[in-house]
């Protein structure tokens, strides 16, 4: 019995020992370094290209950009793009730990390798390619596809094989799990066969950035660039697929369509609305429709196709598009600094989305402060001269609210169990909180039912529980006995951020002179800190 409470107590004093480590902040390591792979080395140059564009702008418009954001300023934004959530105490103290010019791109590296990015990003691109409803699930399985989404980021599939897939794909919806891109599309009244409308319409706001499907029912009588016939002559690309026992299978068939004032139905032959001549007009010997259209639309030249990838990723690392609408985009511009060099180099290098995210996160306008000495004008916000404040998004809240009550990192090197509660816990959240739905980047205040959440609702009650063993309001009471560096572990669990020395005089007051229990203050300051106004933003 002896032997196994020895061995008991050894186990708690290594875990605390750990925890400790993680709480208490450790001497910085001089030498520490981390190794970079040659990609990293190898985006310099376009860095330095993009940030000299911005930089241009803004010396032309005489505006002076806000200072560097700090290390963990920028390492919060880093995790909220990547993973919806935000660095842990245990990421921190290993960033802390390696030599300061290798800190932000090892954790962007780090993260854009994660199980985690895969999957957040995959949920991204899914609302644009699918949308956010379930749909017919005998014939749609949306889960399936944000997981095959998932499977293919988290392998670095060229983005360009990517989407070609998801317009060429055929089979069963189970099987197959791209094709639940045209059956998230199906029409019970064309017999549940992928609506070549929504097809067409769904196509050009997803991967070309061009809001064609305003043209469905007449020409544009605005700007006068874009006729009915464009775009029902795109989507005649989509009029042989149709279901049967097989799954998804082409079968020719003509596409007919009365255009406006007209008294007779017309037969559409499939055309390109745009760039034609950087493909053939006509399809090679034995190439179906579909991979006609897919050839066209991954094409190096065109350039749509690279400038509407580039801008999701920038809306989704900014929390706003370089141009806005996200989904209308000028087919000849004129355009804002960086986006065409970042398209420019995304062709370049295969279609490549770990090295465009990579690239974005080093330019000096994601790196700049939100703040500045002076007034934030709009002419500094326009410009991109300071870091754009955006409210986080549902599931991004919630992901940190779980995150920032551990420890250390939730991620795919987890335990099960703490991973399915997670999922768990953000799905919950999200659907009481509200979901967003497709309009991701819709500027919207928050309401009083997601205030209310924050207040009383049970994720924010669970993750700051003083009575459970599990959260890190509960351990950094029970094993930080130093109250400041307490307090700092808390900042940096919850706001990623040093608190400033009047917040540190004031907690630490009342940690002193508190009325309950160690537990209950820091729960307390757990509540305080998630509920604050700047654990909401992204900044």
């Amino acid at each position: 019995m002896w032997l196994k409470n020895l061995i008991f107590a050894a186990v708690c004093l290594l875990f605390a020992s750990f925890v400790f480590a993680l709480v208490v902040p450790q001497p910085l390591n001089s030498a520490g370094d981390v190794s970079l792979s040659e990609s990293h080395h190898d985006i310099e140059g376009t860095v330095s290209a993009v940030n000299k564009e911005f930089e241009a702008s803004w010396q032309e418009a005489g505006l002076t950009p806000a200072a560097l954001a700090d290390d963990y300023t920028v390492a919060r934004r880093i995790a909220l793009s990547l993973t919806g959530s935000i660095p842990s105490i245990e990421d921190l103290r290993t960033m802390d730990s390696l030599a300061a010019d290798t800190r932000l791109p090892w954790y962007t590296q780090r993260l854009l390798t994660d199980r985690r990015h895969a999957d957040y990003f995959a949920e991204r691109l899914g609302r644009a390619y699918v949308g956010t409803d379930q749909g017919p699930f005998l014939i749609y399985r949306r889960r399936r596809f944000v997981s095959w989404l998932s499977d293919q980021i988290h392998t670095n599939v060229s983005y360009d094989q990517l989407v070609r897939e998801l317009v060429t794909a055929d089979g069963l919806w189970t099987d197959s799990p791209a094709v639940n891109f045209l059956t998230a599309n199906a029409d019970e009244e064309l017999n549940n066969r992928p609506d070549p409308v929504r097809m067409a319409g769904r196509t050009t706001r997803a991967f070309l950035g061009v809001r064609l499907d305003c043209m469905q029912c007449h020409d544009d009588n605005l700007e006068g660039l874009w006729l009915q016939s464009n775009f029902h002559e795109l989507a005649a690309f989509y009029s042989d697929p149709e279901p049967s026992l097989a799954g998804i299978r082409d079968k020719s068939r003509d596409y007919n369509i009365k255009y406006l004032d007209e008294e007779v139905e017309t037969k559409v032959k499939p055309a390109f609305p745009f760039y034609d001549s950087i493909a053939d007009a006509t399809p090679r010997d034995g190439q179906s429709r579909r991979e006609h259209l897919a050839a066209w639309i991954v094409h190096p030249n065109n350039k749509a196709f690279a400038r509407t990838i580039v801008n999701r990723v920038w809306a989704l690392a900014f929390g706003k598009p370089l141009v806005t609408p996200i989904d209308d985009i000028p087919l000849e511009g004129p355009y804002p600094p960086g986006l065409d060099l970042l398209a420019n180099d995304f062709v370049e290098h295969g279609c490549d989305l770990r090295r465009l995210w990579s690239i974005i996160m080093q330019t000096k306008p994601f790196r700049l402060d939100s703040r500045m000495e002076t007034e934030v004008s709009p002419g500094h916000e326009a410009k991109w001269a300071v870091f754009p404040l955006s409210r986080l998004r549902p599931e991004q809240v919630a992901g940190a609210i779980v995150q920032s009550g551990k420890l250390t990192t939730i991620d795919a090197e987890s335990h099960v169990l703490m991973r399915f509660i997670r999922n768990q816990q953000v799905g919950d959240f999200v659907q009481r909180y509200g979901d967003m739905g497709e309009d991701e980047f819709e500027s919207a205040g928050e309401t009083i039912p997601q205030r209310l959440v924050m207040l009383n609702g049970n994720l924010v009650r669970e993750s700051t529980d003083n009575e459970s063993p599990f959260t890190a309001a509960f351990r950094i009471s029970k094993l930080a006995t130093d109250d400041p560096a307490a307090i700092r572990a808390a900042y940096h669990a919850v706001l990623t951020r040093e608190p400033t020395a009047n917040e540190m005089e004031h907690f630490a007051g009342r940690l002193e002179n508190r009325k309950h229990s160690r537990e209950k203050f820091f729960e307390d300051l757990y509540w305080t800190l998630l509920n604050s106004t700047e654990f909401s933003w992204n900044h």
